[in-house]
This record gives C-alpha cells, sequence and structure tokens, in this order.
C-alpha cells in the first residue's frame, strides 16, 4: 500500500503560554518588551510579533520550566539583558541569556541578527525594523540551504 503523503511543518502561527494572571503578565513582559497587543480578554493575550503571535493564556499549575523552552527573537538581545537586571529577572545558568517569567515559563532571548530565522522585507517594514541585518555566519547558514537574503 503506498504512504499517505504527508503534509510539511513550515513555521508558527503563534506560542501559547500559560500565566497566572493576564494583566500581570502584561505588566511584567511590558517592563522586557516593547510590544504591540493584538487583542485581550480576561482570560488571554495576543502580543503582535509582525506575522506571528505570542498567546498569553490564563491557567498555569505546573511546575517550573527546567529544559523545556522556547527560544524569542529580538532585534536587541543587550536592551533585553539590562531590562532583566532592571527588573530584577534573574538569568539563568548557562551560555544562553535564558530567564523564568513569574509562572516558571522558561524564556531563550535570541538575537535576530544571529539566527537562521528570517522576516520577510514585507514584514519587517511593516514592523518597522527594515535597518535590522544578519551576521555573516547566520547568511552563511542560509546560503547553505538556498535561503538567504537577496
Amino acid at each position: 500500500m503506498p504512504e499517505a503523503k504527508k503534509a510539511r511543518a513550515v513555521g508558527f502561527n503563534h506560542l501559547a503560554i500559560e500565566v497566572g494572571d493576564i494583566d500581570e503578565a502584561l505588566e511584567f513582559y511590558g517592563r522586557l518588551f516593547d510590544f504591540k497587543l493584538r487583542g485581550k480578554s480576561s482570560d488571554a493575550a495576543f502580543i503582535d510579533l509582525g506575522d506571528q503571535f505570542l498567546a498569553l493564556q490564563k491557567g498555569r499549575r505546573q511546575a517550573p520550566d527546567d529544559g523545556r523552552h522556547f527560544g524569542l527573537v529580538v532585534d536587541d538581545k543587550e536592551a533585553v539583558r539590562a531590562a532583566l537586571k532592571e527588573a530584577g529577572v534573574a538569568v539563568l545558568p548557562g551560555r544562553f541569556l535564558d530567564f523564568l517569567d513569574p509562572w516558571g515559563n522558561r524564556i531563550e532571548i535570541v538575537g535576530y541578527d544571529n539566527i537562521q530565522f528570517t522576516k520577510a522585507p514585507n514584514v519587517l517594514r511593516g514592523m518597522g525594523l527594515s535597518h535590522l541585518a544578519k551576521k555573516a555566519q547566520a547568511l552563511a547558514e542560509l546560503r547553505n540551504k538556498g535561503m538567504a537574503p537577496d
């Protein structure tokens, strides 16, 4: 019997994390990041990331994350490091810029310039981030996959 055609995963539309309180979560993340709110209810909030979004959902009950995490791409990693320090949020040990939010979600901060992840030029323009550029190593990795920007 022939194998059924499989869909190919092509990216993320959004990521949802659980928090204890929506307003507290927006206040916490607002101390660390400049963001636009896509929408909000009493049980959820949606932070716009251009053509993607981060969903905050009320109801975190599990223990804090250890290795499980997600990498949040930012335009200025050092600005996040400074904001974490100013907010009194501990950076976790290791070679990456990881921290736990008040509900135990582990987040790794990743600089846009240093990774393969790429926003389309029209999306960057719409986000007011047309000035962002990739480092040589990130461009080489993209080039090796036939994905380097023109």
